[in-house]
């Protein structure tokens, strides 16, 4: 029977990094890579593991590709320290590796806590992640955000959940939605995206339709009225952030000196 390799990255997670290690403590083995936090991750990782590496951050790809390399078995299970794997969760994979897999990678779906409750509705749910793959046969891709592991082969579905904790409050939600807006407009700028006031309009509207309505956020309450408009916050953003980039990109910058000559002498 294979063995298992429960890797992590961390960057400051000290008020997470405990109780997503217990969560992986079925593991075989388990691999925490730290990008040089200044609070108490490492020290509280190597309570759990001492296989704890301290590097620079190299960004999300690499960094998880390379603890995938430092792991001992092949099946990796790639956790974020603000996720836990249920007690259900590790029985049905340990019971797919008993039996023998048949995929090289295997999703679930996953559950994000917030505001007092688990959201099963919106963008956020089933949100499947594909996080227990073969090392041989997948790796990490992707460049600013989402991130995902790319499968050679055939990929398969696990019924049980891992659960998410993605945010402590409102305010860290919108700092959040301020930063990966910036990246997911910075990437489809580079992908040849272009977009005007139309297309802002439409893909925020289309974006609050799909969460509130199609994908039931109703369901959810007060709860899952916020994750809906903020959701829609987000996609709004980052489409103004790539009319930005647009904007710059086609604007003329003024010659240098010009704005001396609109002063009197």
């Amino acid at each position: 029977m294979p063995g298992i390799t429960a890797t992590i990255i961390t960057l400051n997670e000290a008020a997470h990094i405990a109780a997503a290690l217990e969560s992986v403590r079925w593991a075989d083995e388990i691999v925490v890579v730290d990008a040089e936090s200044t609070d108490d991750t490492v020290a509280i990782a190597r309570r759990y593991t001492d296989r704890v590496v301290v590097r620079p951050w190299p960004g999300y790809v690499e960094q998880k590709n390379f603890a995938a390399s430092q792991a001992s078995h092949d099946w990796i299970f790639s956790l974020d320290a603000d996720e836990r794997v249920t007690p259900e969760l590790a029985t049905e994979i340990e019971a797919l590796v008993a039996a023998g897999p048949t995929c090289g990678g295997y999703q679930m779906p996953r559950v994000s806590r917030y505001l007092g409750r688990w959201i099963r509705s919106t963008d956020w749910y089933p949100d499947h992640q594909l996080r227990f793959y073969d090392r041989r046969r997948a790796r990490w891709v992707g460049r600013y955000v989402h991130e995902s592991v790319e499968v050679r082969g055939d990929v398969g579905r696990l019924r049980a959940e891992l659960q998410h904790y993605p945010y402590r409050d409102v305010s860290h939600h919108l700092r959040t939605i301020d930063r990966y807006s910036t990246l997911a407009a910075r990437q489809m700028f580079e992908d040849g995206r272009r977009t005007g006031a139309l297309g802002i309009l439409l893909h925020a509207d289309a974006a609050f339709l799909r969460n509130y309505l199609l994908r039931g956020g109703f369901r959810d309450g007060a709860a899952g009225f916020i994750v809906s408009m903020l959701n829609t916050f987000y996609v709004a953003m980052k489409f103004v952030k790539l009319w930005e980039l647009c904007f710059h990109s086609t604007s003329t910058p003024p010659a240098p000196g010009a704005g001396d000559r609109t002063r009197s002498s």
